[in-house]
Formats: structure tokens, C-alpha cells, sequence
């Protein structure tokens, strides 16, 4: 997939005359979650890489995206004072109704594998470390697909930033502040919903890997199973 198939969402494996890929009634929908740093794109990239090596329909994307809605966002990286709370939250609601219309819902519809770098729980996290209520916020994400299984890679917020620094060689924008990043940590370790597996993010990226693998394997088995039985 190249950057524009990451970008948009789009790509030629899951289209509806492709008869060479495995699809899965339903789809499967996978996020990666955490703070900045956790290394969440490259595990996104191996999962989507090994699904494909598999067999299977994937569509890799992200949020924010590259609408209209996600450049805005984008702007707030380096001026987050442009615009209120509410208005903030509300970017992030339009860019995801977007996102989950024209690449999320029509993927999964035609039994593709949707990996997905950031999704509502992220929302939650960083509106909530902004000042506003979590569970207002995810009320508001209700009327979205659930995740079938949500990944939050966990690591120290000092070593997310050390990531930011010395591996993207990129200085932390308004988001990734450590002060920011701690308030962010500390929501995503109160979140307790069933589809939710964490992960130790502070290791290699192999072992976090095998981590990710062995629980999409269980989930893909369960899938399966589940199928067979009706």
C-alpha cells in the first residue's frame, strides 16, 4: 500500500471484483491506542503486513485523517489555542462520521480487516486530558463501530517523548508535551472496556509484535469458530 492508500483508507485488495483474498463476514475492525511515542504506526504496519502475507483483505488508516476535518486537526498541533474545547471535540467527532462512512463501514461490509492507527479511545484520552469529561466524550463516540479489539501500547510518557526526539527526530508538538502525555497515560490506564488488550510498548518491536499477533490469532480463531457454529 502506498501513501495515498494509507492516507485514504483505499486499497485495491479489498474492492468488491478482487476474488484472490480472504474476507471475513463482517469484517474485523483493530485500532492501536496510547500516547505519543508508543510506537503504534510501526505495529499497525507489521499487523497489516503479516495479515496480507495471510491471505486477508486489509485496509490500514488512521486518524486524524486527511479530510478537511483532519488537516484542521493537524493545525492544532502547533497552535491548539485557535479554537475551544468544545470545537476541538467536535473536529475530531466530524473528522471520525468521515472516516467511518466512506473507509471504515465499507470495508468491514465487504469482510475486509480494517487496522486503524487512533480511534475514539484516543479522543477520549486527549479531550479528557484537555479538561473535559471522558465519559461524556465517549457517549458522544457511541454511535460509531466498537472496536472487535483494541490495542493500548503502554510505555512512560518521558520515553514517548525520548521516541519523539531521537527516533523522528521531531520536536513534541502541543499534544505531546509530557505534562499533556502523563494526564493521557493516566486516562487510557482507567479504561476497562471488554475489546481492550494492553501491551507493554517499552520492548522490542518484534516481542510487541508477537504480542499483537498472538492476540489477533486467538481473535481470528474465535471469529472462526463463531461462524462455523451458525
Amino acid at each position: 500500500m502506498n501513501t495515498d492508500d494509507f492516507q485514504s483508507g483505499q486499497s485495491d485488495e479489498c474492492k468488491h471484483d478482487r476474488k484472490d483474498v480472504l474476507r471475513i463476514p463482517g469484517g474485523l475492525f483493530i485500532v492501536f491506542e496510547g500516547i505519543d511515542g508508543t510506537g503504534k504506526s510501526t505495529q499497525v504496519r507489521l499487523l497489516a503486513e503479516k495479515l496480507r502475507k495471510l491471505g486477508y483483505a486489509v485496509i490500514q488508516t488512521r486518524e486524524p485523517t486527511d479530510s478537511l476535518y483532519g488537516q484542521k486537526i493537524r493545525e492544532l498541533f502547533t497552535d491548539r489555542t485557535s479554537v475551544s474545547q468544545d470545537e476541538e471535540l467536535q473536529l475530531f467527532i466530524a473528522d471520525r462520521d468521515q472516516h467511518v462512512r466512506e473507509v471504515i463501514t465499507p470495508a468491514l461490509s465487504d469482510g475486509c480487516i480494517v487496522v486503524s492507527d487512533r480511534y475514539y479511545l484516543s479522543t477520549v484520552a486527549y479531550q479528557g486530558a484537555n479538561g473535559m469529561d471522558p465519559d461524556m466524550i465517549l457517549k458522544k463516540n457511541a454511535v460509531f463501530p466498537v472496536p472487535d479489539l483494541a490495542f493500548i501500547l503502554e510505555i512512560k510518557p518521558a520515553q514517548g517523548i525520548e521516541r519523539i526526539q531521537n527516533q523522528r527526530n521531531e520536536h513534541p508538538n502541543t499534544f505531546e508535551e509530557e505534562a499533556n502525555l502523563l494526564k493521557v497515560a493516566e486516562i487510557f490506564a482507567a479504561m476497562e472496556q471488554d475489546f481492550i488488550k494492553r501491551i507493554n510498548g517499552a520492548g522490542t518491536i518484534e516481542d510487541v509484535h508477537r504480542q499483537v499477533i498472538e492476540k489477533v490469532a486467538g481473535l481470528l480463531a474465535r471469529k472462526t469458530m463463531n461462524q462455523g457454529g451458525n
